[in-house]
C-alpha cells in the first residue's frame, strides 16, 4: 500500500485556454431504465493549490475482488535489444484505484469513455465515518451521515464527487469492509446534483452486502463510482477539487485511474 504522498504547490492558475467551456459537450446520464438523455455541461476550473494523490500504486500485490486476477506485468523490450523498455500489462478493468462507468452494473448504461470530461474535475465532498468503521467494518455512509456533514459545511456542492472516508486504504485485503447505505447513495442521486461517488475500499458498497444498492443506484443514475482511493485523511472534508484521469478505451466498464485532489 502507498503511504501518503508528497504535496506540492501550484503557483498559477491554469489559463484561460485550459478552463472547460461554460456549455460544453453534452453530458451523457443514464436512467435506471437505460434511457440517455443530454443535458448541459457546467464548467468546471482547476483551481491553485496543493496537489495530493489519492491514487495507490498498483502492483501484483494489490488486493484485488475476491476472484479476480491480479495485476501482472512483464517486460517484453529491452534497451539492450532496441534501445527501448516496454512493459506488457495484464489486469481486469477494476483494479487498483479505478472508476466505475454506469455500463458496469446497467444494461445500455453510458461506458467510461463517454463519460464528459466536465465530469471529472468536480469538487470533492469527504464523509468521514473512520471512527465507526474502526469498530464495525460493516459501517455505511448514512443520509443522517451527509446531513451531518452539511450542518457542519453547509449544503453539498453542485456536481460533487461525494467521497467515503473509512481509513480502510491499509485494510483492502480484509474480508469485510465499509461502504455507502442504499439510502445515502439515492440521495445523493436524486437530491444532490453529483457526478459520483468514491471510497477508501474496493466497493462502493459494503463488501458483503451482494445486492448492491450503492452500485445500482449512482450507477443506475448515470453517475460514476471511485474504488480504492488514496490518501483522504489529507484532504479536507470540503473545499477542495478532485481531478480523474479515467480511462478511455472502447466499451469500458472502469478501468485504473489517477485520481487526485487540489487544496487551495
Amino acid at each position: 500500500m502507498c503511504g501518503p504522498e508528497v504535496v506540492e504547490t501550484v503557483h498559477r492558475r491554469i489559463g484561460r485556454r485550459a478552463l472547460l467551456g461554460s456549455w460544453g459537450a453534452a453530458a451523457l446520464t443514464v436512467a435506471a431504465s437505460g434511457t440517455v438523455r443530454a443535458e448541459p455541461a457546467v464548467a468546471a476550473a482547476i483551481p491553485a493549490g496543493r496537489l495530493i494523490d489519492l491514487t495507490h500504486t498498483l502492483g501484483p500485490s494489490f488486493p484485488v475482488w475476491p476472484g479476480n486476477a491480479r495485476f501482472s506485468m512483464r517486460p517484453v523490450a529491452a534497451y539492450e535489444f532496441g534501445g527501448f523498455l516496454v512493459n506488457e500489462l495484464s489486469y481486469w478493468e477494476h483494479t487498483g484505484t479505478h472508476i466505475d462507468a454506469p455500463a458496469h452494473r446497467v444494461r445500455g448504461g453510458a461506458t467510461a469513455d463517454a463519460i464528459p470530461l466536465e465530469d471529472l474535475i468536480a469538487p470533492l465532498v469527504v464523509v468521514d465515518i473512520s471512527e465507526r468503521a474502526a469498530v464495525d467494518p460493516e459501517a455505511v455512509v448514512t443520509t443522517e451521515d451527509i446531513a451531518g456533514w452539511e450542518r457542519v459545511h453547509g449544503r453539498i456542492p453542485d456536481r460533487a464527487v461525494v467521497a467515503m472516508h473509512s481509513r480502510w486504504q491499509t485494510r483492502l485485503a480484509e474480508g469485510s469492509a465499509p461502504g455507502f447505505g442504499g439510502d445515502a447513495a439515492d440521495m445523493l442521486v436524486r437530491e444532490r446534483n453529483i457526478v459520483g461517488i468514491g471510497v477508501d475500499t474496493l466497493s462502493l458498497d459494503r463488501m458483503n452486502d451482494r445486492l448492491y444498492p450503492a452500485h445500482t443506484a449512482v450507477l443506475g443514475a448515470g453517475r460514476y463510482g471511485i474504488e480504492a482511493l488514496a490518501n483522504l485523511d489529507a484532504v479536507p472534508p470540503a473545499g477542495a477539487t478532485v481531478v480523474i484521469g479515467a480511462p478511455k478505451h472502447a466499451g469500458a466498464t472502469g478501468g485504473p485511474c489517477r485520481v487526485f485532489a487540489v487544496v487551495p
